[in-house]
C-alpha cells in the first residue's frame, strides 16, 4: 500500500510535539492534567499500532529521523498499552540488527517496556524516584554491570545520567 512519506513524518513530528507540550502533566497533582496526559499517549499508540501495521517500524531511512525519533518517544510513552510497546520493540529490534534503528533508543524501550511488566531492567535508564535528593532506578537484573551494559548500546554511565535528574 503506497503511503505519503512527507505526511507520515509530519504527523509522527506533530505528535512527538504535543508529548512533549504536555509530558508535564503525566505526574500532576491535578487528575484532569493526568487524564489528559493519558488519553493523549493513549490516541498516539493507537496510531502509531496502525503505522506499524501499515508498514512496520518507521525507520530514519523511511520517514526521517526526527520522524524516527518521534516514533520512538510514542512507542516509549505508551505505558498503558503493553501490546503496542512490545510491538514497537520486535520492531524496532528487527531495524536495530538491519543497522536502520540505533541500540541507544532501542534500551531505553526495553527498559520501559520490562518496567510496565513488572519485571526488572537491563540498562537502569528507568527512574523508580527520588529518595535523598538523588534519582533511584528501578531494580536492574545484573546492577554491577549496569554501567558496562550501558556502554555497549552508548548510554552514559548511570551516575552522569541521574546527574540531569538530580534535585539540587
Amino acid at each position: 500500500m503506497a503511503y505519503d512519506v512527507a505526511a507520515l513524518a509530519a504527523e509522527l513530528t506533530d505528535m512527538a510535539a504535543a508529548d512533549h507540550r504536555t509530558a508535564v502533566c503525566a505526574n500532576s497533582d491535578d487528575p484532569a492534567e493526568q487524564l489528559a496526559w493519558r488519553r493523549l499517549t493513549a490516541r498516539h499508540g493507537d496510531r502509531l499500532g496502525e503505522i506499524m501495521d501499515e508498514f512496520g517500524w518507521p525507520t530514519a531511512e523511511t520517514v526521517g529521523e526526527e520522524a524516527a525519533s518521534a516514533a520512538w518517544l510514542i512507542a516509549q510513552h505508551a505505558d498503558r498499552q503493553l501490546d503496542i510497546q512490545r510491538r514497537a520493540l520486535h520492531l524496532m529490534q528487527q531495524a536495530v540488527s538491519a543497522g536502520a534503528a540505533g541500540p541507544r533508543e532501542l534500551a531505553f524501550l526495553r527498559d520501559r517496556t520490562l518496567v510496565n511488566e513488572g519485571r526488572k531492567q537491563i540498562f537502569g535508564t528507568q527512574i523508580a524516584g527520588v529518595k535523598d535528593g538523588a534519582p533511584v532506578p528501578w531494580p536492574c537484573e545484573e546492577p554491577e554491570r549496569m554501567d558496562e551494559l550501558r556502554a555497549e548500546v552508548g548510554i552514559e554511565p548511570f551516575d552522569e545520567y541521574v546527574a540531569k535528574f538530580a534535585m539540587n
